[in-house]
């Protein structure tokens, strides 16, 4: 039961993501890129001091430090950029869809142990979020930041495959946001940036995205990862567009439909198959 609860709040703080990112760039008329800087720098600021306060150290770490970091960065400012012009619900549908099948693959490719159900309940999740969000009048899709939101999938899902080989999850989490942060800079050598967007707002709602939902959030995902394993973690995180589209309902008035009720009980029920633990005979 705690190992739910605190999976499930990792959910919620994944989706509120894509809800803080979404009104940022829509509401609050943010540029992406600045999006992307303020929310890894708010993180990276936050973590440190919670790093110094619990005495944990500053360890640079190894390989998995390298993808912790450089997947981290993919996926900030493709989930940024991608928001530009994706709604909620599809940008978390397309995001976590390329990250099961990143994480899947892992899991195959590693021999990991994929029960029958597993495999069952995988599909049957993804087939309720391709149902819920398939293109049609209502759902439109630019195709570059389609591609780019791919992108954050798959850095999402190296970023949290590294997570399982870490041992401190709270001091790996700071390193990669610590040592990401800097480097986003960059991107301002790189990427068109409207610096005028900068308000108030828009700040707000980056720094609680970053400090918070971010920072925060990512922690505990890292602190779950080992306990899920790659196969169990890529089916959970199919309940996140569910959790944004209805926070995109509540904070972007996007209305409730018979579609999206029925749909996010596909997802429920396929997450649920996939995690039962079947007895062998």
């Amino acid at each position: 039961m705690r190992i739910f609860l605190l999976t499930t709040l990792a959910m919620i703080a994944l989706a509120a993501n894509s809800v803080l990112n979404r009104m940022a760039i829509v509401q609050a008329g943010l540029d992406p890129v600045l999006l992307g800087i303020i929310r890894l720098s708010a993180g990276a600021a936050v973590l440190a001091l919670l790093v110094l306060w619990q005495n944990r150290g500053f360890a640079v770490g190894g390989r998995s430090r390298v993808s912790g970091v450089v997947g981290l960065l993919v996926y900030i400012f493709g989930f940024s950029i991608a928001y530009q012009s994706m709604d909620t619900g599809a940008g978390a549908l397309l995001l976590f869809g390329v990250v099961q099948i990143t994480m899947f693959a892992a899991a195959v490719l590693r021999k990991d142990d994929m029960p029958l159900n597993r495999w069952l309940g995988a599909g049957m999740a993804f087939a309720g979020l391709a149902w819920l969000l398939w293109p049609s009048g209502e759902v439109a899709f630019s195709f570059p930041h389609a591609v780019s939101m791919a992108l954050a999938g798959v850095g999402w899902g190296i970023y949290s495959l590294a997570g399982q080989k870490e041992t401190d999850a709270t001091q790996a989490t700071a390193m990669n946001f610590i040592i990401a942060a800097p480097l986003s800079v960059l991107a301002l050598l790189v990427l068109t940036v409207d610096f005028e967007s900068i308000n108030g707002f828009g700040i707000a709602l980056a720094v609680t995205s970053g400090a918070i939902t971010s920072g925060m959030g990512y922690a505990l995902w890292y602190a779950l990862i080992p306990s899920l394993g790659a196969s169990k973690a890529a089916v959970t995180q199919l309940t996140v567009p569910i959790i944004a589209t209805v926070g995109g309902l509540i904070t972007l008035g996007e209305p409730i439909t018979l579609k999206l009720t029925l749909a996010s009980a596909i997802v429920l029920g396929g997450v649920w198959l996939s995690l039962l633990k079947l007895k062998r005979s």
